[in-house]
């Protein structure tokens, strides 16, 4: 059995049992986020949105594909975070949302995703959005042809990198103008992951802890 087709196999097994949870994903919050309230009430107007961790092979080794935001008015603007999006109407179902949204955003053709589950539920109070994310994977790395209007680029990481503690720290970030919180992070290839897409990372590593043996 391949490397790659041996983890989706235990992550499959991984996905049968109880998640983490919320403690899992605010060892990754900020202060900020601590300090106001780890489980913020969620609001009856809260926006559903979809996200995909996408894990796919790269040398027979697990990736997981990121987006960086282009720069708009927004609180989310410049970030990197998993392709995803709020959910429509004409959506059957939150897992749905995640693979339209990924389709329209990075090319991703939905038909050769094989979802896995999904990781505990995270709401974003700046944006008011219920953030849904949806696990699969893709026997074949895809090609990815992202929307300009939404994407900046596309960034290709490994899951060695990610269950590596080495790149786990924290950093000065730039939530507004001229306002500045520390807070927790991944820093790979000069990249800096924090905020929601940390905390579905940090629950996602505790998951699949197991398989950390994977290195390439």
């Amino acid at each position: 059995m391949q490397r790659f087709e041996l983890f989706i196999k235990i992550l499959e097994d991984k996905f049968k049992k109880p998640l983490p949870g919320l403690s899992s994903q605010l060892k990754m919050a900020s202060m900020k986020r601590i300090v106001e309230g780890g489980q913020v009430k969620i609001p009856g107007n809260a926006k559903k949105a979809g996200v995909l961790v996408l894990f796919y092979p790269i040398m027979d080794q697990p990736h997981i594909v990121f987006i960086r935001r282009n720069e708009y008015p927004g609180v989310h603007s410049g970030q990197i975070s998993f392709p995803g999006g709020a959910y429509e109407e004409a959506d059957s179902d939150i897992v749905t949302t995640a693979l339209r949204e990924s389709e329209e955003e990075i090319g991703v053709d939905r038909s050769v995703v094989r979802v896995l589950g999904r990781l505990t539920d995270l709401y974003i109070p700046p944006s008011n959005f219920l953030v849904s994310p949806v696990v699969g994977y893709s026997t074949l790395r895809p090609e990815f042809c992202p929307d300009p209007q939404e994407v900046d680029r596309i960034l290709e990481i490994s899951f060695n990198a990610i269950s590596d503690s080495e790149n786990l720290t924290e950093k000065q970030i730039e939530i507004f103008p001229g306002t500045r919180i520390t807070a927790p992070c991944y820093f790979i290839e000069d990249q800096i992951i924090w905020g929601a897409t940390a905390m579905i990372l940090h629950e996602l590593t505790d998951v699949i802890s197991s398989v950390s043996g994977f290195h390439a």
